[in-house]
């Protein structure tokens, strides 16, 4: 089946969709004739990928809200089915890995409200959204969601804090468990684990942080943000429909289990 047609009359809401790996996801989209909602804090960067895709000639929406906040997804998920329709499809891409002089910081200095704000934009925006947006997608009988979990949830990496691993860990049980809780209503969750990947927060790490990197992943480069975009595409589609509770890896090989 084409894919252009099995996303062409889609909502799809996207977090983040206005960063380096979001934006990458909603162009995607965009050009498979999705109508995209963003929710991003950046109106500059969303508003920028908005002018970009102006001439394609398809649907995008942006709302400016923090998704660490409930009455923030409430108020974006709102606005973007007031513009585009019923949401139908969810890419929770939205996380923040925070550094101190490119460090992350060791549990024993860490600031709790950092480790509050951490959960709160990685781990409960996806609640949030799901709380908001599966009864809809229970009536209609049909839904998809993809979250952005990292090779960070799976295995030890010393170039993130204890924040960020723990919230990508948990995505994966919460993948799981909601697979199967809105499996018999039509709905598939699952979640994606992305390694190393060009974007402009990995570019402006320590050359030789990712130069480590690509030296142990076995296709020895970084990803690009539109190969986990096509991953997205490829979850989202008809054709992964018997597909649920799954966590797939996009990192070249890199930190294989």
């Amino acid at each position: 089946m084409d894919d252009e047609k099995t996303h062409k009359d889609r909502v799809v809401l996207v977090t983040g969709g206005g960063g380096g790996l979001g934006s990458a996801i909603t162009e995607q989209y965009v050009l498979q004739g999705a109508a995209v909602g963003i929710v991003d804090r950046s109106p500059e960067s969303a508003n920028a990928l908005i002018s970009r895709l102006a001439g394609v000639g398809h649907k995008v929406h942006f709302v400016a809200a923090d998704v660490g906040r409930f009455d923030d997804c409430e108020r974006a998920c709102r606005s973007i089915e007031a513009a585009l329709g019923p949401i139908d499809t969810v890419i929770n891409n939205a996380g923040i890995s925070p550094k101190h002089q490119g460090l992350p910081a060791p549990i024993w200095q860490m600031d709790p409200a950092e480790w509050q704000q951490v959960v709160d934009v990685n781990l409960n925006s996806v609640f949030h959204f799901t709380r908001l947006l599966a009864p809809g997608m229970v009536e209609r009988r049909f839904g998809r969601i993809v979250s952005m979990s990292s090779v960070a949830g799976k295995a030890y990496l010393n170039i993130v804090a204890a924040h960020y691993s723990t919230t990508k860990a948990a995505l994966i049980g919460m993948t799981r468990h909601l697979a199967g809780e809105l499996g018999p209503h039509g709905i598939t969750v699952n979640a994606l684990a992305p390694g190393r990947i060009d974007t402009p927060m990995v570019a402006g790490a320590p050359v030789e942080a990712n130069e480590a990197v690509i030296a142990v992943t076995p296709l020895r480069r970084l990803g690009k943000p539109v190969e986990v975009a096509d991953a997205c595409l490829f979850l989202t589609s008809e054709r992964s429909g018997f597909i649920t509770g799954q966590v797939i890896d996009v990192a070249g090989g890199w930190l294989m289990t």
